[in-house]
Order: C-alpha cells, then structure tokens, then sequence
C-alpha cells in the first residue's frame, strides 16, 4: 500500500538538531545544553515548516518555538512537569474530565512538530493515551455521563491518527445521542497541511456531531498559501475554525506581531479565540511573558482591532471549571 505523503512528509521532517541548523544556514555546533535539551524533549520539525523560516536567522519567531536551547535544561521554581493538572483529571487512561459537559480525549501521544513550550512534553502518553485497549473503558464512561456533550480530541495531536481509526472513533462517538459536539485541537493543518486530505474531510464533515477544528497557529508567518488551502477545504464543508496561540516571549509578544496573527486568521476564516500565557511546564520558562505585560498587549489590541479579533487573554489554572480570564 502507498505511503500516504503527508506520511512521507512526515518521515522527512528533522529529528536532528545540526541537520535543522545545517538547512537554516545558522551556526552548526550547537553547545552541550543544547544537545542535552534536544535528548530530553526530541526535536521533529516538518520541512514544509522550516520552509517559513527565514534563514540565517537565529531569532526568527518559528524557529524560536522548535529549538532546544540550553535553558530548558534550568530547573526553576514554580514550573512543573503537570503545570494544568492533567494526571489528576484522569478518569480513565486517556480521557481527561476537567469542565462541566464536555471531556477530553488523548487520542495519541504523536505530534508532527515539537513545540519546545509544550505543556504535554512530560506527559506520560505510554501508560496516557487512548490506546485500543483503553477505548471501551472511555466509551463507557462517555455512555454513563449523559451530561457530556462534547467531546475534545487532543494528544499529542489527535490528526496524527490514521483515518481509519478515527473513522472508528467518531461512528462510536456520533452513535451516543447525548453528544453534541466534536472538537479537535491540532496543529497538522499548521504545520503538515498535508494531511488535510479530501479524505479527511469528507470523515469530518460526514459526522452528525457538530464538528469544529481548534488550530494552533502563534504567528502570521506559519499561514502559508498551503495552509490557506487547507483550511478552505474544511471551511468550505461547514467545519468551524478556531485558533488558540500561546503567548511566547520573542516569538510574538509584540502589538504588531498579535494584530497581524488575527488579520490574517480571520481572513483565512479563522476566528481568534484564546491567547493563553504560558503554561508554567518545566523547560519552557524562558519563553514566559511577564501577566502584567500581556495585559498591556491586549488593551492595545483592543483599542486597534474590533473585537471579534481580539482572543481571549487566559490562564489555565488547575482545579478551576474553565479557563480563567485575564482581566
């Protein structure tokens, strides 16, 4: 059976930090905390990505989000390997119950690119994840909570699964009446627009749920013409788009960098909806934006943009029944 090329794409991307640095044209012996950083939390980084940076350039925004630096490996108080409280809204392997009406899936513990400021990057997907044998378990906790009417696909990333297993999936999901919505959150349409397949599509577009597509875009410059298409052919069958960024220090902390994402997402057809400040994950502390800061950026956002351009500044506070507001 052919390789799918969004697999092959795949197969392709960098998993090794000097080839990355050998492509992008920047220094090729990276320091010892680097390559320790890199062991620790695995570099992937889809060609089709790199692609969007600009060579030569060591600071560039989307590199910045995918390179190990010797930071990571500072331990610093208040940052956690569980910063949201995942591992103690586990109900069953691989299903999170954190907000009234509505759960979470770990479809898989796979992503295509490797954010460094991830908040799952210690999460452990092995023992975690929705693996075939946890399956049924999930599907009888979905069936004895008729309270739930949503459902959130997430990983890892939940399009990193093959179609015929979320075909699978989502017959079983759509056959318990009291769902109403499905939700995925997934970054492939971002960074692998690739597996965006007409194939897909009609899987998506097929189910009765309610589908909507939660995107992680965090800078104008990851919307490619490519990943324009790709979001046309869910846009076009009804699928509702939404984005959710991360607010990450010298990646787009900046008024400008912050209406230039929202321009364009809407224009793409994408509705800005969360901004969230960091997630306080062991490793990612040098890419913190100061609470005070990111309220500032948001007030001028609001003074220069109309508000349905304006996401919702958030912070992820474990325990809590949703996502808490930043005033």
């Amino acid at each position: 059976m052919q390789t799918p090329p969004w697999q092959q794409a795949l197969a392709e991307a960098f998993s090794d930090l000097p080839s990355l640095l050998v492509y992008l044209e920047l220094e090729q012996t990276p320091l010892a905390a680097e390559l320790l950083a890199a062991r620790q939390f695995s570099l992937r980084v889809p060609r089709a990505f790199a692609d969007l940076m600009q060579p030569g350039d060591p600071h560039d925004p989307l590199l910045r989000q995918v390179l190990p630096l010797a930071e990571e490996t500072a331990q610093l108080p208040g940052f956690s390997e569980n910063p949201v409280g995942d591992r103690e809204a586990e109900v069953t392997p691989g299903l999170l119950h954190k907000y009234p009406g509505r759960v979470l899936i770990v479809a898989t513990g796979a992503c295509a690119v490797h954010c460094r400021y991830c908040f799952r990057r210690h999460y452990p997907y092995a023992s975690g994840s929705a693996s075939p044998r946890q399956w049924s378990a999930i599907l009888d906790y979905l069936q004895t909570h008729p309270e739930i009417e949503e459902v959130i696909l997430s990983g890892g990333d939940p399009l990193m699964v093959s179609d015929e297993r979320l075909a699978g999936w989502l017959a079983q999901l759509a056959a318990l009446p009291h769902l109403k919505r499905l939700r995925l959150h997934t970054r492939l349409p971002v960074v692998l627009p690739l597996r965006i397949t007409p194939a897909l599509v009609e899987l998506l577009s097929a189910s009765r749920l309610q589908t909507l597509v939660v995107i992680h875009a965090n800078h104008a410059s990851e919307l490619s013409v490519d990943v324009e298409r790709s979001l046309a052919t869910l846009k076009a069958v009804g699928i509702t788009l939404l984005n959710q960024a991360v607010l990450l220090k010298g990646v787009n902390d900046t008024v400008a960098s912050l209406t230039e994402l929202s321009e364009r997402l809407f224009k793409l057809g994408v509705l800005p909806y969360y901004i969230h400040l960091l997630d306080r994950v062991a490793g990612a502390a040098h890419f913190e934006v100061e609470e005070q800061r990111a309220i500032t950026l948001l007030q001028a956002l609001q003074k220069s943009l109309p508000g349905y351009l304006v996401p919702k500044l958030v912070r992820e506070i474990p325990g809590e029944l949703s996502k808490t507001p930043i005033a």
